[in-house]
């Protein structure tokens, strides 16, 4: 299986599947194609199925196949889940025309300086070079591929396989989003018991040196706090006479970004630190007039806290902000008096801090029909191609105004992507003695040595199988995500029926993301397999 596991993944690579682009239709359009040729499902083509996206012009589309053993009928099921999308290639440079390419990549690599590390992998023959080869079209290959070995076998299987390969990872997780109605469809029409999902995402090493391989038994969250901060202009003239939006969204940059005081834990695992994804004004041509306007936005992970305390940690360094804002101006406004000899009189802080809830509530006291009228505006925003997280600055900037906000303010908000945590807790042990017990027997065979993890560290479409929060932290999320049944709709209740217990094997390679990423082939075609398949014998 390993060398056909390697010519599907370079046959897999060369088909450009970038996200956002006509590529991922076209990945999957292969992926289904090379199903449909195997034995079992030209016998059974019912269980090929295709979910096309709805309303995607690109025709982006779901690729499900359900592997039905004949040993003995049982309704357990193992799900093999995974992404076919890529990030982009701009960061390879002049070797973008190679990216795609494995074996030409390869021989260009030779070619140039690379460091070390990379220089040495790429000699040792053990590495497979492209995008996507690591995340995770090779991934995918080892999922197709024991489909096919267990289909040619399937008199021997108990239980059921069902492949779920999904496009638009990168950054929205539609497919997966989607894909969970195809779940439930066919939980109900087949009677399946989803007792595990196995994602094939990457994994990489954790530090400089790091020899060890991980399994994950869940996925952190992850929350998009952006905060639209409405200041008040001055001309630069009168500099001391405004309040400054820019600073104050410097100062919560500074307060929130990489600031381990936010990172979340959950049984001594520690989730990363915010980052600042996106910091501007709102200004749209020159002047001499302060900006009134900015908006930034952060990445946040999550591990366990609930909506309650995030909003509240966030909040406290929004009033942080405004406050450490208005002393430094006071402070400077003072030195400016001192040097110039003008009378000093403090500047009032005049800012306040909400949330977008808040500041809905008291809109919606002055304007009756409000949710229609906000329903409105965010449909024709939607068909302008407005990017998502900055619709509800429009929304914001209406209700202020209706609300009669004329002070300087900061309001808190979240937008799209939204992804939930999930791992397996106390209650799993059973779940997590399987695991373990093939864990053990690799370790045994191979000699390599596994970390056990709750948490796979980056995002993942497994956080759409189940929700580990509860029902009143959702509902505090969706008070505070402007318009989300239209800007990011989540079926949270048939995500939380459906509670599948999902797990991260993954491929092993470096460099995700990266111009010199890059696929271990003796673990990922080799070991990994050999994973998945112990797994399989002790969950059907």
């Amino acid at each position: 299986m390993e060398k056909e596991m390697l010519e599907l993944t370079k046959r897999m690579v060369a088909v450009s599947s970038v996200n956002g682009t006509e590529g991922e239709k076209d990945i999957g359009i292969f992926i289904e194609n090379y199903i449909r040729d195997i034995p079992y499902f030209r016998e059974h083509p019912e269980f090929v199925i295709i979910q096309k996206l709805k309303n995607d012009k690109l025709e982006r589309r779901n690729v499900f196949a359900l592997l039905r053993g004949e040993k003995s009928e049982s309704p357990n099921t193992v799900i093999f889940h995974g992404h076919t999308d890529t990030v982009g290639v701009e960061d390879y440079g002049n070797l973008k025309e190679y990216a795609f390419d494995t074996e030409k990549l390869e021989r260009k690599l030779k070619d140039i300086e690379l460091p070390k590390e990379v220089k040495e992998d790429l000699q040792s023959g053990e590495y497979l070079f492209g995008r996507g080869a690591c995340d995770m079209k090779s991934g995918d290959a080892v999922f197709v591929v024991l489909l096919k070995h267990l289909a040619e076998n399937v008199k021997q299987l108990s239980g059921n396989i069902l492949l779920s390969l999904n496009p638009v990872e990168e950054n929205l997780h539609t497919g997966i989003i989607e894909g969970i109605e195809v779940l439930e469809s066919l939980r109900e029409k087949y009677n399946l018991n989803y007792v595990l999902a196995i994602n094939n995402d990457y994994t990489c090493p954790m530090y400089p040196g790091d020899k060890h391989q991980y399994i994950y038994t869940g996925v952190g969250g992850k929350v998009l706090p952006c905060f639209y901060i409405m200041g008040r202009e001055t001309h630069v003239g009168q500099c001391f006479e405004g309040y400054d939006a820019c600073t104050v969204a410097a100062n919560l940059t500074s307060e929130i970004n990489l600031n381990p005081a936010f990172c979340d834990e959950y049984k001594g695992e520690y989730s990363l630190p915010p980052v600042a994804l996106k910091m501007k004004d709102l200004k749209e041509w020159y002047n001499v007039q302060t900006a009134k306007e900015a908006f930034v936005y952060f990445n946040y992970f999550v591990h366990d806290a609930d909506m309650k305390m995030i909003v509240k940690k966030l909040s406290d360094a929004a009033v942080e902000a405004v406050n450490k804002t208005m002393s430094d101006a006071n402070e400077r406004y003072k030195k400016f008096c001192k040097l110039s000899k003008k009378e000093y009189k403090e500047i009032s802080n005049e800012w306040s801090v909400m949330t977008y809830d808040e500041l809905y509530m008291l809109a919606e006291k002055k304007c009756g029909g409000l949710r229609e009228i906000l329903a409105d505006d965010t449909k024709k925003y939607l068909q302008e191609k407005k990017d998502k997280r900055e619709i509800p600055i429009e929304l914001i900037r209406k209700m202020t105004a209706i609300a009669e906000i004329y002070h300087p303010v900061a309001v808190l908000y979240f937008a799209a992507p939204y992804c939930p945590h999930n791992t397996l807790k106390d209650a799993d042990e059973q779940t997590f003695s399987k695991i373990r017990m093939a864990v053990k027997e690799m370790e045994d065979e191979t000699g390599l040595s596994y970390n056990i993890c709750r948490f796979f560290p980056s995002l993942s479409d497994s956080s759409y199988l189940a929700v580990d929060d509860e029902e009143n932290s959702t509902k505090l999320l969706e008070k505070n995500f402007p318009q989300m049944e239209q800007l990011y709709p989540l079926p949270f209740e048939k995500m939380r029926n459906l509670n599948i217990k999902a797990v991260n094997y993954g491929v092993y390679g470096k460099d995700a993301h990266k111009w010199t990423e890059r696929l271990y082939i003796p673990y990922s075609f080799g070991v990994l397999p050999k994973l998945i398949l112990k797994t399989l014998d002790n969950f059907l």
